[in-house]
Order: C-alpha cells, then sequence, then structure tokens
C-alpha cells in the first residue's frame, strides 16, 4: 500500500486505510458509515468532521491514488526520448498499477463513473492532468513524424484507454492476475501497428 501523506490526522488516516480495506472485496454502495467508522475505530462524527459523504471518502481515496501515480508516472518517463516509447512506459505502467492495486482498479473502473459528482470532484481533476500528459505526448510523436497525423490524438488516446481498461476489468471484478508485462506488449503491438507511421 502507497505510504499516505504526512499530513493527516491520525483519525482520517484511519478512516481512509479502512474505505481502501473495505473496498478490497465490498462494493461501494454496500458499505455504510456505520461500518467504515466502526472498521478504522473511530466515531461517525470523525468522518463527516473530515468529508461530507461516503462518496466524498471514496474520491478522496481515488484522489490519493492518482498523486501517488502521477509522481510514479512523472519518475518513470524521465530520461525516455520519443513519444512511442513514452506511450509505452504508460501503457506499462497504467496496467501495472491496475494489476497491483486492486481498489484502486474497483473504484476507478466500477464505482465512480455512474455519479456525477465525481466529474466535479479533486480525483477526476487529477484523471484530466493524466489525460493532458497523454495528449501532449500523442502530439509530440505527430510533430516528430512518429504517430500518423491523419488520426485525432484523443481517439488515440481512447483507444489506449479502453484496451488497458477492458484487460484489467476482471482484476477489478474477478480479483483475477493480470500479467503487466504481457498485457503491455500486447496492447503497445495492437495500437503502434495503428498509428506508426
Amino acid at each position: 500500500m502507497d505510504a499516505q501523506p504526512a499530513t493527516n490526522p491520525p483519525g482520517k488516516l484511519k478512516i481512509i486505510d479502512a474505505m481502501r480495506t473495505l473496498l478490497d472485496d465490498r462494493t461501494f454502495e454496500s458499505l455504510t458509515i456505520s461500518e467504515i467508522a466502526a472498521s478504522a475505530g473511530v466515531t461517525e462524527g470523525l468522518i463527516y468532521k473530515y468529508f461530507k459523504d461516503k462518496r466524498d471518502l471514496l474520491h478522496h481515496v481515488l484522489k490519493e491514488h492518482y498523486e501517488h501515480f502521477l509522481v510514479q508516472l512523472d519518475r518513470d518517463l524521465q530520461g525516455i526520448d520519443g513519444a512511442l516509447n513514452k506511450l509505452k512506459k504508460i501503457i506499462w505502467s497504467s496496467i501495472e498499477r491496475y494489476a497491483n492495486h486492486r481498489v484502486f482498479a474497483r473504484i476507478i473502473l466500477l464505482e465512480v463513473r455512474n455519479s456525477e459528482e465525481y466529474f466535479r470532484s479533486e480525483a477526476y481533476a487529477l484523471v484530466r492532468q493524466y489525460n493532458r500528459i497523454i495528449i501532449d505526448i500523442i502530439n509530440e510523436g505527430i510533430a516528430n513524424g512518429e504517430i500518423r497525423d491523419t488520426l485525432p490524438p484523443a481517439y488515440i488516446r481512447n483507444a489506449m484507454f479502453g484496451a488497458i481498461e477492458h484487460s484489467c476489468l476482471n482484476r477489478a471484478i474477478f480479483n483475477e492476475p493480470v500479467s503487466t508485462t504481457e498485457t503491455a506488449q500486447v496492447i503497445t503491438e495492437l495500437l503502434f501497428h495503428g498509428i506508426k507511421r
């Protein structure tokens, strides 16, 4: 599990950790505030001190996952030349995140997209930041001649996300293992044969 930011008070950390633990094999809808409080060893009032409701807590857990992921992604991309090489690394890192962080996979693939609140959350702002990184790399590839200029960057990104997410969906639903390297190689081969000049 990722380390928590040092600025979070102990009670808040307990609540966040309890939510993560419960989501490992429970759906968000099946959880109650009282169960989260009992699991965290805190009062329900303390949950409402830090979060406006259960969904706000869910979005916070997702936001922390994305914060850690974006830091990792920035580190992973250091020293990599070429847009296709960068996209290959992003594909691998994204699959690795889903494969090794099932709660992250469950939240993003199963729990949040059915709520309009998610699209106004800090977590979604980080998703948009992740999207911009990918679009910028695709545009870099178009500018330097690595990627065809006849394909809209957003469609390339969507194909990439769709392939990654569908390949990792059974991890989220059935807890089936995902081979990060093999899956990344197949998706890279599939996408790059379609976009390489």
